[in-house]
């Protein structure tokens, strides 16, 4: 048993040395692997991608060529079911991101510990990577959370692409912060109403919600991302980045220092028109633990 073993275990010896130089800077963020194979893998939602992408400065699709468990003393954070893998792969592609990578790549990754209690064998097996890179180190990657190394499929890539691409378009929808002002004006016929809602970005860029009722028809509303309220605004699909930006980041009820309506009805009708968007948004469901 010991002699087909030997050859790995000199090749992998250095890398052994850089691991335990390496945990003091990537530890905080080491993530947890989604590995294949297991009954309770969840399938990731748009939500799950999407954070991982927003928090991620290279996406990498890769091979892995070698593999080395922590010892519990340099791990000592590492979860109960776990264990913490040094791991060296080949670079097969850079998804998104412009760090230049060489042809190899080495981070840290928690993974969960196959049913004998053994760490799973990863060697050959290809995973997409949300990660930031090493400053001054071009062949190091830092996985950006819970999940950041995940099982690589051609579906996985397909449904990742256009967020990237979404994210990364100079008209992308900024990130959403709060609500900053809300502001509910009844009409002349009785049903008639209007809700203006201003949000608070990362960027500073406008975004509004406007809620239009006519007395005898559904409510009409729409997202706008211009200085100008957008009567023609529409609200944004489901799984796209704009509905992302909303559903996953709005408060789930109208915070009150935000309602700038006056008399009790109008405001009645502001958080009404709020509670209205947030259930035509719909659950940001993630199977990933938030960010």
């Amino acid at each position: 048993m010991i002699r087909p073993i030997r050859p790995f275990v000199r090749r992998m010896t250095p890398l052994a040395v850089i691991a335990t130089s390496l945990l003091p800077a990537v530890h905080p963020v080491v993530a947890q692997d989604q590995v294949s194979g297991f009954a309770s893998e969840p399938t990731l939602t748009y939500a799950d991608l999407a954070d991982l992408s927003d928090a991620a400065s290279e996406v990498v699709h890769v091979r892995v060529s070698g593999q080395i468990a922590l010892p519990p003393e340099r791990a000592p954070s590492v979860a109960p079911g776990m264990v913490r893998l040094y791991v060296e792969a080949d670079t097969l592609a850079l998804i998104s991101g412009s760090a230049p990578l060489g042809e190899s790549v080495k981070y840290l990754v928690d993974v969960p510990l196959d049913p004998r209690g053994k760490a799973p064998k990863l060697k050959k097996r290809e995973f997409i990577l949300f990660a930031r890179a090493v400053p001054g180190r071009p062949d190091e990657l830092q996985l950006v959370g819970p999940g950041a190394q995940q099982p690589w499929t051609p579906d996985l890539e397909a449904r990742l692409r256009p967020i990237l691409t979404a994210m990364a378009a100079t008209d992308a929808p900024p990130v959403v912060t709060g609500v900053r002002d809300v502001l509910a004006v009844p009409g002349n016929l009785v049903g008639e109403s209007e809700t203006q809602m201003f949000l608070s970005t990362q960027s500073g860029d406008p975004v509004s919600i406007s809620i239009v009722r006519r007395p005898g028809m559904a409510p009409v509303w729409g997202v706008s991302y211009s200085e100008i309220v957008d009567q023609a605004a529409r609200p944004p699909q489901r799984d796209t980045l704009a509905w992302y930006r909303l559903a996953c980041f709005l408060p789930q009820q109208l915070p009150g220092a935000a309602n700038l309506t006056r008399d009790a009805t109008s405001r009645q009708l502001a958080v009404a028109d709020y509670a209205f968007v947030i259930r035509q948004l719909g659950p940001c469901e993630r199977t990933l633990a938030t960010r």
